[in-house]
């Protein structure tokens, strides 16, 4: 036997036969009506697949360390996200605009897709499965805090909480409060202390001591 010969049956993950859902079939078709059409070529496809694969949440992490740090930054990506994100060298991948919202001492905002998962993809990568599903984006709108309570998120009852709802057309970032006890840290440095759930609003910015346990 040739060692180039490989038995499918060792690879239990390959499913030859299995039936594609209906959105992923209507997905496909579009896929294959704007090749065929030459709206779009099959290597833009794979530039922008590889583009949306190769985003995380370090990249948002980097955009809240740098506000954190630099005041006129703050001020830019608060009135003006895009252009703000562009500064460091990020593009948006999306035409939804961008807005981002700042968590205070007195004011925290929490991030839902009601109606479907919409995301700044561009600089937190591919949703979580829990930010797509029904129950999160229920109980997010009619319940925040218990939402947030069991993500070990305890805000005390005079802080007010915004949900703020993503769509097709405008995406949101939270910038989270900038933890205690981080002065005089570089801005790579608290760029690990951001999460992708603090950037989405159901936790908050890790703290030194939690960073450094992790």
């Amino acid at each position: 036997m040739s060692d180039n010969h490989h038995d499918e049956s060792e690879h239990e993950g390959i499913q030859l036969d299995i039936e594609l859902s209906l959105p992923a079939r209507r997905a496909l078709a579009i896929h294959e009506l704007l090749v065929e059409k030459g709206i779009i070529g099959q290597d833009e496809i794979r530039e922008r697949a590889e583009l949306f694969r190769s985003r995380s949440p370090s990249d948002g992490a980097k955009v809240v360390a740098k506000a954190w740090t630099d005041p006129a930054f703050r001020q830019l990506l608060l009135d003006d996200a895009r252009a703000a994100v562009y500064e460091l060298g990020y593009t948006l991948t999306h035409d939804a605009e961008l807005a981002v919202v700042e968590n205070t001492d007195d004011l925290h905002h929490l991030v839902v897709c009601t109606l479907c998962s919409c995301y700044p993809t561009s600089l937190l990568g591919p949703p979580p499965d829990w930010y797509k599903s029904f129950a999160y984006r229920q109980r997010a709108v009619v319940g925040p805090r218990s939402v947030m309570r069991e993500f070990g998120l305890e805000l005390n009852e005079d802080m007010q909480v915004r949900v703020v709802d993503s769509t097709a057309d405008l995406r949101y970032l939270v910038l989270p409060r900038r933890p205690a006890g981080t002065d005089g840290m570089s801005e790579e440095e608290l760029a690990s202390l951001v999460t992708r759930d603090s950037m989405i609003g159901v936790s908050e910015a890790l703290s030194p001591q939690v960073a450094s346990r992790a």
